[in-house]
């Protein structure tokens, strides 16, 4: 039996179920390879199901204080357990009762026994669910912001340091005007400002879905308070300012509207967007060996190749990215697809796309931060590829240089022409330098410039407003932002970037 037919034997079996039992159950990459702590805490079910608690005590609350026969002692019993979750209990009330919500009723009941009959008064389980998913949607708003606030500052600093290297643009990804390092940086930032405007704009517009009962009537809280639609009012009100909302969404069916999921995802989508742009750019100037993201100095860039310094962490925001610019569609059609006051078919969908979006986004500006805090430049290689486009860039400066002289423009002209044919010919065809510059310096014809040819290709000349473009573009858009946020800016993650 050969070696081939021993392998064939050994592997094409059943795989053994007491083998690695504790690697048989699919882990999600997003949340064991990638997610932070801070953002898998919001999306976590401790931090779900504590504030399905906070809810059902700020409805009781808000509840007695207009005049529902609700006791202090029974208030007191559900503050005091908040934080004190059976979920093995749970998950066997809910096996039993078929339903999440009654599952949690009942745990909590369990430990605040005395609350038991007023837990979930008048309410229905959007109460809880749709609440909770607005509570956690701000919060990773506010994550979200913090970690853009500090990207900017970061990529800030990076670019009033190379404010005025200058370096070749591209358009169409072939060589076009000069352009600078830092005004390039500037480009990635202003998109990143868009994004946090937008943010700031969600974060301030989101309202709580608040007291609205099964259909979005109130009909069950009306029934509570005896036909006085006032005290439905002010229990509406009252709820959402105990959970720290300034608003309340104005109508809604049995959920609030699922357009704000579409818009949240949509705002983390232009985040990602700008992610893309600002890493496929690195990925591209890395490949020129002008721009290169961080390396440890125990990195592998690759299994086969020793001497590869791939630029991963671009790669794996690029990867991210992608998978977060689709999420706006899912959601497009979750609302689109609700019928009347709700259907069930947005619930499992949901339940992934939100969480794993914020995740997705709050990894992708974890790895901006430690990309631009660590990206190396290396203006040699930048200037070597300034040279070797310069010359043909300057030649119109020359051209007019030697008709002020006193030259004939047509005759010049042509000569130019010429020498840059040949020089072309020269870099193209033989893979040498471009020469343009010595072509025209041993012309007689260009003979009132041949003295001052160095510095008429002095780079810097050739980069218009770049630098002063970076200069308004920090003192004008970026520290004020920073000015304002800049509470935000001391803030520690809890984690750092460790793959």
């Amino acid at each position: 039996m050969s070696n081939a037919d021993k392998f064939t034997a050994a592997s094409n079996v059943p795989f053994p179920t007491d083998t690695l039992p504790d690697h048989q159950v699919y882990e999600h990459p997003l949340v064991k390879r990638y997610a932070t702590k801070e953002m898998s805490f919001v999306w976590s079910p401790a931090m779900k199901f504590t504030t399905w608690r906070k809810l059902w005590t700020a409805l009781a609350t808000a509840e007695q204080e207009l005049g529902i026969e609700i006791s202090d002692e029974q208030l007191a019993e559900m503050r005091s357990k908040l934080y004190d979750v059976d979920f093995e209990f749970a998950e066997k009330k809910e096996a039993e009762f078929r339903h999440d919500v009654m599952g949690h009723v009942h745990a909590f009941g369990e430990v605040a026994p005395a609350a038991m009959p007023i837990i979930h008064l008048g309410a229905t389980s959007c109460y809880v669910g749709d609440n909770t998913d607005l509570v956690q949607i701000r919060d990773a708003l506010l994550l979200i912001k913090r970690k853009l606030v500090q990207t900017i500052d970061i990529l800030k600093k990076f670019a009033v340091k190379y404010r005025d290297l200058p370096t070749l643009g591209f358009t169409h990804y072939q060589p076009a005007q000069l352009t600078t390092v830092g005004k390039r940086c500037t480009l990635w930032m202003q998109d990143l400002l868009i994004d946090l405007s937008n943010v700031d704009r969600e974060i301030n517009d989101l309202p709580m879905r608040g007291v609205k009962g099964t259909t979005g009537t109130q009909a069950s809280f009306l029934e509570l308070f005896d036909g006085d639609h006032d005290k439905v009012k002010a229990l509406n009100k009252r709820v959402c300012e105990l959970m720290n909302f300034k608003k309340t969404i104005p109508v809604s069916g049995q959920t609030y509207t699922r357009k704000i999921d579409y818009m949240v995802l949509s705002v983390l989508s232009g985040i990602a967007q700008s992610a893309y742009k600002m890493c496929g750019d690195i990925r591209l100037l890395s490949n020129l060996k002008e721009v290169e993201e961080p390396f440890s100095k125990t990195q592998i860039g690759s299994s086969a190749m020793a001497y590869k310094r791939n630029p991963m962490r671009s790669e794996r925001v690029c990867s991210l990215a992608r998978y977060v610019m689709g999420l706006p569609n899912a959601a497009a059609n979750t609302h689109a697809s609700q019928w009347f006051e709700r259907t069930l078919d947005d619930s499992a969908i949901r339940r992934i796309v939100l969480p794993e979006g914020f995740l997705a986004v709050d990894v992708i500006l974890n790895l901006l931060s430690n990309i631009g805090d660590g990206l190396h430049v290396w203006p040699n290689v930048v200037r070597a590829h300034v040279m070797a486009e310069l010359p043909f860039m300057a030649t119109e400066v020359i051209l007019m240089e030697c008709v002020k002289a006193g030259g004939d423009r047509q005759e010049l002209h042509e000569a130019i022409r010429v020498h840059s044919m040949d020089a072309g010919a020269v870099v193209k065809g033989e893979g040498k330098p471009n020469d343009l510059m010595e072509r025209i310096a041993k012309d007689p014809l260009f003979q009132k410039v041949h003295d001052k040819l160095d510095e008429m290709i002095d780079p810097i000349l050739f980069v218009g407003r770049a630098t002063e473009q970076v200069d308004e573009f920090i003192s004008d858009e970026i520290n004020p932002v920073i000015e304002i946020n800049k509470s935000l800016m001391d803030v520690q993650s809890v984690d750092d970037v460790n793959v």
